[in-house]
């Protein structure tokens, strides 16, 4: 919500008048000096959004901010050119209204439209966060990265590495809408308060590596792509099986981790649905996207959303660091979903990140059963794994 600043006015006193933690308010206005607040200067006020209110006969003010438990001057600020006194029938005015539900609707086939839709409607609404376009898919979609907290612990988060897995994109944008309104409004998740994370953490969310598989999975193949995608898929149309981007390579099989015992053993020596690992590592422009985030931020950990199994994968090789242990034995507490050190597998993004920097991976497998999971699990999963994702910044 944009305000205009008045004489006097501090953001220390928006702070008190809207109930807000002032580093939010100062972390939403980086281009503002808090030292040195100008007349007029334009202030962004996150977890709330302004309303429009159609004067009725019999109202005032005082009236309309008792009904909504607000402050009179909070309405006086969004609307500085009235007069209080001389409210006419008719006259609209903007009230400030706090933002208490979640605005992510992850309960719906969630494709890259919706991700996108809700990620630009979370930025408007709570304005510290910082979202960049990373990288762009072989189709030229927007990879982007969602930026939140003031720590030094960088912690890293992904979904839908896997098309048919895009459950995981829904479950990752619901953390992030419950994360940034327990922030703004003060209220707790799960008995943990939120804001000693947000200071301690600087988390790093890409919600949707792989939109074009998403997309594939969900609307069907574009126009563009649908006969050399049908060609793929065996002649069939039925994409609910690809796990793959839209080129046929299995992303998270991408990486330069023993990549060439995967490209030996897997079946597909071709373009497929699933498990292809391509013809070279890192030669698929969504795992150069993952690569280069990873290289260049230098992680202290990361978490890889997928389904299924109800289990998660902590180690590659032994070259882990005696920390994961710890991780994992938290992970599985609050979820209740079983520690697998190791398995074999190679050329994941989980299993280059530890190869690569020696610190803390993991690779969930949400729910349980078949991909693409059913809606009707959706709450389930986030339920089990809200504390994994809470761990994993307080750990």
């Amino acid at each position: 919500m944009e305000i205009k600043l008045r004489p006097g006015d501090t953001l220390w006193y928006y702070s008190q008048l809207f109930m807000v933690p002032l580093n939010l308010i100062i972390d939403s206005n980086p281009n503002v000096n808090p030292n040195k607040l100008a007349i007029s200067e334009s202030i962004l006020i996150p977890g709330f959004e302004s309303q429009v209110h159609q004067i009725k006969h019999g109202d005032t003010l005082w009236k309309i901010a008792g009904a909504r438990n607000i402050s009179v001057d909070s309405i006086l600020l969004l609307n500085q050119q009235i007069n209080p006194n001389n409210l006419k029938v008719g006259d609209k005015i903007f009230i400030p209204n706090r933002i208490i539900g979640r605005v992510v609707r992850g309960k719906k086939k969630y494709d890259y439209s919706s991700q996108q839709t809700d990620m630009n409607r979370l930025k408007e609404i709570f304005p510290f966060i910082k979202v960049h376009t990373i990288g762009k898919s072989v189709l030229g979609k927007n990879i982007d990265e969602i930026r939140i907290g003031k720590g030094t612990k960088k912690v890293h988060i992904n979904a839908s590495f896997h098309a048919n897995e895009w459950i995981t994109t829904s479950i990752l944008m619901m953390f992030l809408n419950d994360y940034l309104l327990s922030l703004t409004n003060g209220t707790s998740i799960e008995n943990v308060k939120t804001m000693p994370l947000y200071q301690a953490a600087d988390l790093s969310l890409v919600p949707l590596v792989n939109p074009d598989g998403v997309d594939l999975v969900l609307n069907g193949p574009p126009e563009s792509e649908r006969e050399k995608v049908v060609s793929i898929n065996g002649g069939g149309t039925d994409f609910t099986g690809w796990k793959a981007n839209i080129r046929g390579v299995d992303l998270n099989n991408q990486f330069p981790a023993n990549w060439e015992i995967e490209k030996e053993r897997k079946e597909p020596k071709a373009p497929a649905p699933r498990d292809y690992p391509g013809d070279a590592p890192l030669i698929e422009p969504e795992s150069k996207t993952m690569s280069s985030l990873a290289e260049k931020e230098k992680f202290d950990r990361i978490v890889a959303l997928h389904t299924q199994g109800k289990e998660f994968y902590w180690g590659y090789e032994g070259l882990e660091p005696a920390e994961s242990r710890a991780i994992a034995d938290e992970f599985s507490r609050v979820s209740g979903y079983k520690a697998i050190q190791n398995v074999d597998s190679h050329a994941g993004y989980k299993d280059w990140f530890i190869q690569e920097f020696r610190k803390p991976g993991f690779t969930i497998e949400l729910g349980k059963g078949i991909n693409p999971l059913p809606l009707s699990q959706l709450d389930e999963i986030y339920h089990d794994s809200f504390g994994i994702f809470l761990a994993s910044l307080y750990m």
